[in-house]
């Protein structure tokens, strides 16, 4: 069988020219069947959800239409959302968003009300809610800044000044430590590298054994420069380089070089540098194969990923990921 990643590849990169006999009508079957694929995942996740909260946490209110609410929300872009909230506004003069809380209940109402942010808010509001909670929620923390595109990052560092009077980074700093801080600190600015510096590519591999493999105790700041620096593209090309020197993966390493939050956190940035819709397919797996459901982990890749990769997610999950 092949890997998800050549599936997702033969599933996606169609042949544009005549002569391959392909014809509108055929583009768009496929992408129909597409769309339909990505919405049976979503459905299967709601219904796992749905399923995991039980029915002495979420009681039906009367004259509420749930699964309307549901698959009327849940089938529209972030941007319709947004435009019915408005519209909604302006039709009956109130807001869209306590109305619904105030109709449903438990994680449903978590789900619908995440789903009514737009997307970079969203984004920001999670971050916010990690750092200022009782405790840090870390996993929120490395999830979103380890995932994120360098311009997302920068605009869910807008949002969140905006919305919450603060730096990201200052926040950040003010409730983590040590080098698990420095690194998300450096994500958190969002000015990755671009592109791939070919002549670059073996010295950073060589680097990271020196820093690892080859010594005794650990140079941290080295993977952190490293990772935390590099574009996607080149650290693919350093991990390749440095299994060959090292003989084994950089993941293996990292877990026997580091611990805690900030081993956490670099296997995270390894596993996106890799492919992000992997990293998410593996999240949503791990999240519902503990026992009972993590509610929360879910609605969140479920609500911050439906429209930036949940069809390549979706392929991956249902092919088994990386098993």
């Amino acid at each position: 069988m092949p890997s998800p990643r050549r599936f997702l590849v033969a599933s996606t990169s169609l042949p544009l020219t005549a002569g391959w006999g392909w014809n509108l009508s055929v583009y768009v079957g496929l992408f129909t069947v597409l769309l339909l694929l990505m919405g049976l995942l979503l459905w299967m996740l709601l219904k796992q959800l749905r399923n995991s909260v039980g029915s002495s946490t979420l009681q039906p209110h009367l004259g509420t239409d749930e699964d309307a609410i549901l698959m009327l929300l849940a089938a529209r872009s972030n941007a319709q959302r947004q435009e019915i909230k408005a519209a909604y506004k302006k039709a009956f003069g109130k807001d869209l968003v306590k109305d619904l809380r105030s109709e449903l209940g438990g994680k449903l109402e978590d789900l619908i009300v995440a789903l009514m942010y737009p997307t970079i808010l969203y984004d920001a509001h999670e971050l916010h809610k990690a750092i200022k909670g009782v405790g840090t929620e870390d996993e929120v923390l490395i999830e979103i800044l380890a995932s994120r595109t360098c311009d997302e990052i920068k605009d869910i560092g807008k949002a969140y000044k905006k919305e919450y009077g603060n730096k990201l980074e200052k926040d950040i700093m003010g409730d983590t430590s040590g080098h698990y801080q420095r690194l998300l600190v450096i994500l958190a600015q969002g000015n990755r590298e671009e592109g791939v510096d070919e002549s670059r590519v073996e010295k950073d591999a060589k680097e990271l054994f020196a820093a690892g493999e080859e010594k005794f105790g650990t140079d941290e700041d080295k993977f952190i420069n490293i990772l935390g620096n590099r574009s996607a593209e080149h650290l693919r090309k350093v991990f390749d380089a440095y299994k060959k020197i090292a003989g084994c993966d950089i993941e293996e390493s990292i877990k026997d070089e580091c611990t805690g939050n900030l081993e956490a956190l670099l296997l995270a940035v390894v596993k996106c540098a890799k492919s992000v819709p992997a990293y998410f397919a593996e999240s949503v797996r791990d999240s519902m194969r503990r026992a009972g459901t993590d509610d929360e982990t879910l609605i969140r890749i479920m609500v911050s990923r439906s429209e930036r990769d949940m069809l390549d997610k979706a392929l991956l999950y249902l092919c088994g990921g990386n098993d």
